[in-house]
């Protein structure tokens, strides 16, 4: 029995992020709409015009006059794609939510495969770019060491974290709260709450026009973000466990430090104020001390973040009386 529920009248809500896209809208709309004809299914298709500074806003306002099922998202600057992405997730009253980049190298054509998918269950469905049509050093290269780290990490091992073209399950999204840079970092999240995974091949296009938003200094920023994801995947709700052993490590690693110390002052008299040793076992000490102070306080917030909010710490997939 699945847990999922339609929300209201449509079905489908695609949700794509637009940065200064101007010449691709039109297009993208004209694929778009090509490709929902042949799709027994309502849909929606939401642009989050992510503070652009070009034209993007002005194609989009024409392209609404024609086509009531386009809602219009405009941010007063630019936010990044996660926050574009995030609002998507707010306000969309679809039964699936399909996220899509805006520059035409998603297909449109590929969101049946991907609906196919959910209805065999699953809850995401992640589009993998198996023919990229991107360079190889400053995109590819950085991706795939992107993908492994996040595989190894979060334990969520995907060909391609990094594409946009993914179907969600509404229930699963609407629960998700994305900060930073957290939107690659979806099907990580939301498996950590039972959420089922899978991946299909994709279309990919070669960008035609504007410029990419990624470089290189993408997979330094995945593995600052990757620190943050594992500690919410990991200690979220037990943070005394990471900290505490670190606090136990450094103590115990000062004290005996120190012991030996003692034992060289008390047994062969020999002086300590020079010795840099000395110095490391006090500081060892003192972190060991702090680490597990860290954890207690860290452990008090996380039961006033569950408490107050009256947030569980478990998910239901089914109910049956």
């Amino acid at each position: 029995m699945q847990v999922y529920q339609k929300l209201k009248s449509k079905d489908i809500s695609i949700v794509i992020p637009l940065y200064n896209e101007e010449k691709n809208v039109e297009r993208l709309h004209s694929f778009l709409s090509e490709a929902l004809g042949g799709i027994n299914r309502e849909a929606e298709i939401i642009f989050v015009d992510d503070g652009s500074t070009d034209r993007t806003f002005e194609v989009l306002s024409r392209l609404k006059m024609s086509d009531n099922r386009i809602k219009i998202i405009r941010f007063t600057r630019n936010f990044g794609q996660t926050a574009a992405i995030s609002a998507g997730f707010d306000y969309a009253i679809g039964d699936v939510v399909i996220t899509m980049d805006g520059d035409l190298q998603n297909d449109p054509k590929d969101i049946p495969l991907l609906l196919e998918k959910i209805e065999e269950g699953y809850d995401i469905v992640s589009g993998w770019r198996a023919s990229r049509q991107d360079n190889f050093l400053s995109r590819k290269i950085p991706s795939r060491i992107a993908n492994w780290l996040i595989g190894l990490i979060t334990g969520v091992r995907l060909h391609d974290s990094g594409c946009s073209l993914k179907a969600y399950r509404a229930d699963v999204v609407k629960n998700l709260k994305l900060y930073g840079d957290m939107h690659r970092f979806i099907p990580a999240l939301a498996s950590a709450r039972g959420a089922r995974i899978t991946e299909v091949k994709v279309n990919h296009h070669p960008r035609k026009y504007g410029n990419s938003k990624y470089g290189l200094s993408r997979t330094i920023k995945v593995i600052l973000d990757l620190i943050t994801i594992k500690f919410l995947l990991s200690f979220l709700t037990r943070p005394i466990q990471v900290f505490g052993l670190l606090g136990l490590g450094s103590f115990s690693l000062g004290f005996v430090v120190c012991f030996y110390l003692s034992m060289v002052k008390f047994l062969y008299g020999q002086p300590l104020a020079d010795r840099p040793l000395l110095l490391l076992g006090v500081l060892l000490l003192i972190l060991g001390v702090q680490f597990i102070g860290f954890g207690l306080i860290a452990e008090m917030q996380t039961r006033m973040y569950y408490e107050i909010q009256g947030k569980p710490i478990y998910v239901i997939r089914d109910f049956i009386e």
